[in-house]
């Protein structure tokens, strides 16, 4: 027979393991998609602003060959491409971009998203992300070759920010 010692001891291990094993389960992040920003209390991974507005930031989930991947986050789609495209693991298959939407905030994969140029954002690339083409939106690639332009023309005169030199993107032949 099961003293009462016994049993309490077993009931306590139990109830130890139960937490644990549920506690596991809802720690952490998940391993794909984007996750929630703390608006204004973190910091762009490129250019160490605010993240603030919640119409235009992005987040990469990605990382080293072999090792969990993270989530860096972004106040513009400009600072993540680029910034992306400095990082050896770029090209690896589990390396998400979202965007969000410049309407309403939702998230959307960055490299099916539209851009619709002209907008104000954060770092002055004017991307505005969305769901749907419409006349004059760029795609992903078109995007990149205009970040790269908008990063040129602001970013690379002799004092006008503190950008580390950006790498042109791969395959982009224009001026």
């Amino acid at each position: 027979m099961i003293g009462r010692r016994e049993r309490n001891a077993a009931l306590a291990v139990t109830l130890y393991l139960l937490v644990l094993l549920l506690s596991a389960g809802c720690s952490g992040e998940p391993d794909t998609g984007p996750v929630k920003i703390r608006w204004d209390r973190e910091t762009c991974a490129r250019c160490a602003m605010a993240v603030s507005d919640p119409h235009y930031a992005a987040e990469i989930r990605g990382g080293p060959a072999g090792q969990k991947t993270r989530v860096y986050k972004f106040d513009d789609i400009g600072c993540a491409v680029v910034w992306l495209d400095q990082q050896p693991w770029k090209d690896d298959p589990r390396t998400e971009i979202w965007v969000t939407d410049f309407r309403d905030g939702k998230w959307l994969d960055a490299t099916r998203a539209w851009y619709v140029t002209g907008k104000k954002t954060p770092m002055d690339y004017g991307l505005g992300a969305q769901d749907a083409p419409v006349e004059g939106a760029l795609n992903f690639d078109q995007a990149r070759k205009h970040i790269y332009r908008i990063d040129e023309q602001l970013y690379r005169a002799p004092g006008s920010h503190e950008h580390a030199p950006s790498p042109t993107p791969a395959g982009n032949n224009e001026p």
